[in-house]
């Protein structure tokens, strides 16, 4: 790999075929936006480091199951405001319903659909408001430079700040870009 790696502007929308939104769903917040998704246009690899914790949130039981099961992926869906922690099959359901939605709204594979959640812990998520977020989402997906700051936003609960990033390289002599987003902030103890 060419050791110049380039910072560029932007988010998770940055690298070609990705795709972000944003939407108030209202699952814990009033008048903010509270879900995001993205979506690449073509399938993707996927890789993830997990907890090593006896006590494993719903969305990480999930995700890492995709993960391992080499299934490609093509979009993941985040809500803040509730954590879908300690919610048992219940939660773990609601993964799989959020993941049908997806699937559904974008014509992709369920197995294509990682979830993420972030807010309270021990509360079940209000899959309703969730299955209506998804929709609306899927409309409103855009690569701009907006609509990848407005989605880091969305999946804000304690932080003080949105955390994106994006760079360039040189690969086999090819322009790569990577590009993301993430959260955290009073992690317990996360034990990856």
């Amino acid at each position: 790999m060419n050791e110049k790696i380039k910072m560029i502007e932007g988010g998770v929308t940055a690298a070609k075929g990705f795709m972000a939104a944003s939407t108030a769903a209202g699952i814990k917040y009033k008048n903010r936006q509270d879900m995001a998704m993205i979506y690449s246009k073509e399938p993707c690899k996927s890789a993830g480091t997990f907890t090593t914790n006896l006590v494993k949130a719903a969305p990480v039981k999930w995700d890492k199951n995709q993960v391992t099961s080499g299934a490609d992926a093509q979009a993941v869906i985040i809500n803040a405001g509730i954590a879908n922690a300690c919610t048992g099959a219940e939660g773990l359901g609601y993964c799989a319903d959020t993941a049908a939605e997806a699937a559904a709204a974008l014509n992709i594979p369920k197995t294509a659909v990682l979830v993420a959640s972030t807010g309270v812990i021990g509360k079940q998520l209000p899959i309703d408001k969730i299955k209506s977020g998804v929709t609306a989402l899927s409309k409103v997906l855009g690569s701009s430079r907006e609509d990848a700051k407005l989605a880091a936003e969305a999946i804000m609960t304690t932080d003080t700040k949105s955390k994106e990033v994006a760079c360039t390289f040189e690969l086999g002599g090819k322009q790569v870009t990577i590009a993301g987003m993430c959260k955290g902030s009073g992690m317990i103890h996360p034990n990856m």
